[in-house]
């Protein structure tokens, strides 16, 4: 899947960890204004298409973390 290829909320998530590194489920719903169903579409889809990856919050293990795992360069995905 490209980068393209996403919805529009899907590349606002995207963008939000780009900058943040890693970001908790709340954090994206604070700071994209987005209701949470939306979000959580646009989480599974950037999963599934290998652009962020799901980690656990060691201070809270109910906490997930999400953070980018590929970078896109010039219109190509991954290094």
């Amino acid at each position: 899947m490209n980068r393209r290829d996403l919805p529009c909320s899907a590349k606002l998530v995207l963008k939000i960890i780009e900058a943040k590194g890693k970001a908790t489920f709340k954090e994206l719903l604070q700071e994209s204004l987005l209701p949470e169903r939306t979000l959580r579409e646009a989480i599974r889809l950037l999963i599934k298409g290998g652009f962020i990856k799901r980690g656990i919050c060691l201070n809270d293990t109910r906490t997930r973390i999400y953070e980018c795992i590929k970078v896109e360069r010039e219109g190509n995905i991954g290094p």
